[in-house]
């Protein structure tokens, strides 16, 4: 029998969890593999990069979508369990779980929306996963990973301490280019706690200009009053430049009321906090690349 797709493994991956316990998410593997009577090459093949079996990924992948439903949770790391919304769609006895199916709940449609991948899925139904060319399939899916990886990014940052946050802010910014030598940012962030600034790091290695931050690894989103106090602070200082991030999002006022300040403040939150992260490669590793070649015409011209 063929390895099943993604969609096709929720509904028998969310039964498993129906017992309420938690379970590893690498035992599914046997259980599943066993219902669907797959085979040992089955069970053993790998994906095109030979990172990860295909039978692995699909069913990881089925847990992160009901994951983001809401119909199972992460209690630790590796594991899955089946939540009270979870449990009322296995009651109402489900033929299939798919991506439409899990359109229903709120909390599936924000992930899609805000993470963009609404349009991702959408092309993908329209086209029954047939993409007009390889390129476009190989996009689509980096576009799905990233957009995954940004969210986990941020559940692990909110399970992290506020003094480590404060360290993953300093290591931002220096891998970006600010604030001279790891040392000398980390003395003065979290220090300051002057009138809404959390601390202050250097522009850059020579130390030109000194910028001002605020971290705010909050759940709540952040409203104009709080730009304001951030603003105040700065005049306070004499202060020209801000950086106020946070691991939630900004209202629109906030924004504005950013924008059309004198001194400069960058508002950065939980999304484009999760993409700097990924494009500088901090707290995430390269598990595999791949490189796109096409024919050097030149080298085949002929004198």
């Amino acid at each position: 029998m063929a390895i099943p797709d993604y969609q096709t493994l929720m509904l028998p991956l969310l039964k498993i969890a129906d017992d309420g316990k938690e379970h590893l998410l690498k035992e599914s593997i046997n259980i599943l593999s066993e219902q669907f009577n797959l085979s040992d090459d089955d069970i053993s093949a790998l994906l095109p990069s030979g990172t990860q079996t295909i039978i692995y990924n699909r069913i990881g992948w089925a847990r992160t979508y009901m994951k983001k439903a809401g119909l199972l949770t992460s209690p630790k790391r590796g594991h899955f369990q089946i939540t009270e919304k979870g449990k009322e769609l296995l009651k109402k006895n489900p033929s299939k779980i798919d991506v439409k199916l899990l359109d229903q709940y709120d909390e599936f449609v924000s992930f899609k929306t805000t993470h963009r991948t609404k349009d991702i899925d959408r092309i993908q139904e329209e086209k029954s996963d047939e993409f007009d060319t390889p390129e476009e399939a190989l996009e689509y899916g980096y576009q799905k990973i990233t957009s995954n990886l940004s969210e986990d990014i941020l559940s692990t940052i909110k399970e992290c301490s506020p003094s480590f946050f404060e360290k993953l802010v300093v290591d931002l910014l220096i891998t970006i280019g600010y604030g001279g030598s790891r040392k000398e940012a980390g003395e003065v962030l979290g220090k300051s706690g002057d009138g809404g600034i959390d601390g202050i790091i250097k522009e850059d290695k020579l130390g030109l200009d000194i910028i001002y931050i605020q971290a705010k690894r909050w759940e709540n989103i952040i409203g104009r009053p709080e730009i304001q106090k951030f603003a105040g602070a700065l005049l306070g200082q004499k202060a020209k430049k801000g950086i106020f991030i946070t691991t939630s999002n900004f209202t629109q006022e906030a924004l504005e009321y950013a924008q059309s300040l004198e001194n400069k403040v960058v508002l950065i939150d939980g999304d484009k906090l999760a993409q700097l992260m990924i494009e500088h490669n901090l707290g995430v590793s390269t598990v595999t690349s791949y490189e796109i070649k096409r024919i050097d015409s030149d080298y085949f011209a002929e004198d």
